[in-house]
């Protein structure tokens, strides 16, 4: 089990922007910040942190829970909204499993990252 993540953007400001409007719908918000990181999480547990550097993390899939469809449908339209690239809207997956229902949206280095619900509803 994991108990937090973190990524290495190539600008601090757009991706923490980014960030904070995308995983809103999730109920996740900055929990911590320094002067150069944040850790974003919900219910006050920062599990996700993002921070600068010369090399930003690239090519990583990172997928986050939803406890139900229609906040997924929310993060993906929140995501676009702040900046981020379609890499495949709200749907079934059922080559996962017969309830998989996910979003993905390219961040601003190219992550792509996911909201999921695996429930039937």
């Amino acid at each position: 089990m994991l108990d937090h993540v973190g990524l290495t953007v190539g600008h601090y400001e757009t991706s923490k922007v980014f960030y904070i409007s995308a995983l809103a719908p999730l109920e996740y918000k900055v929990v911590m910040e320094g002067e150069s990181w944040a850790g974003l999480g919900a219910d006050g547990k920062p599990d996700f942190w993002i921070y600068p550097g010369k090399q930003p993390t690239q090519h990583l899939h990172l997928a986050f829970r939803s406890p139900n469809r229609a906040m997924v449908d929310a993060f993906y339209k929140a995501a676009l909204q702040a900046g981020g690239k379609d890499n495949g809207p709200p749907g079934m997956r059922e080559i996962y499993h017969p309830n998989y229902y996910g979003a993905f949206v390219l961040d601003p280095d190219g992550n792509n990252i996911e909201a999921v619900c695996h429930d039937p509803e």
